[in-house]
């Protein structure tokens, strides 16, 4: 038995090895991407943006999903804009594209719809216990602590986009989408009172307050703008 026979067949017998590992049972989030990931049961288009900081807009349009209501478990979301397509919104009065670019030519994204912001309420009325940045991970909103149990309220009307439990940091979550460049987070519920698709008024009760970090009642309430997470103070009433 020669030397190079002996190393060929050890390393058939580590990818072997390594293949059976790789069919145990896996969590939701157990995949770790760079630039794509593999959509799981249960999952949504909103909810696969949300973690990634992305916008949904986009996500659509990179992937070219017409309805984002309608991706399957397997289905690979690519998360940057494919090749011949930059990220970068045109110039200010640059006309739009009217015919497909030749290829290789880089083909750039309409901009971001700007919509205008709904009148924001508080979602329940305790006091803020984390502000915004201040905590990392899902520091990316507010801390409001509360009663166990206590209503949560949706803070402007839109549709629920997500309504579950399958983000790692935020427990029971709902999301709402309020227009083409708003969306809001609830996270941290004991129990969830509505479901995705649904049409949620201003002031409907959504959830119910659960524990947060540290076992105590919070509320994690998260707005976004066209993806990204921004200060929610800046757009709810003054206390």
């Amino acid at each position: 038995m020669n030397g190079s026979w002996l190393r060929a067949s050890l390393l058939v017998l580590a990818a072997f090895g390594l293949l059976l590992g790789g069919c145990g049972p896996k969590t939701r989030w157990d995949y770790t991407p760079q630039d794509e990931h593999v959509v799981r049961s249960g999952e949504t288009l909103y909810a696969i943006a949300w973690r990634y900081g992305k916008d949904p807009g986009q996500l659509a349009l990179w992937n070219g999903i017409e309805d984002p209501s309608r991706i399957f478990p397997g289905e690979v979301i690519r998360l940057t804009p494919p090749p011949g397509m930059t990220a970068s919104a045109p110039p200010p009065g640059k006309p739009a594209l009217s015919a497909p670019p030749q290829y290789g030519t880089p083909r750039e994204l309409p901009p971001i719809p700007t919509q205008p912001a709904p009148n924001w309420i508080w979602p329940v009325a305790g006091q803020v216990v984390v502000e915004f940045g201040d905590r990392p991970g899902t520091g990316t909103g507010l801390l409001i602590g509360g009663r166990l149990g206590e209503p949560v309220q949706a803070a402007a009307p839109g549709r629920v986009v997500y309504a579950g439990d399958g983000l790692i940091g935020y427990g029971k979550l709902i999301i709402l989408k309020h227009n083409d460049t708003y969306l809001s987070a609830y996270g941290h519920n004991a129990s969830l009172l509505v479901r995705e698709g649904e049409t949620i008024e201003k002031g409907q009760r959504i959830a119910t307050m659960g524990e947060g970090p540290g076992r105590e009642p919070r509320l994690h309430f998260e707005i976004r703008q066209n993806g990204k997470p921004v200060n929610p103070r800046q757009f709810l009433p003054a206390r």
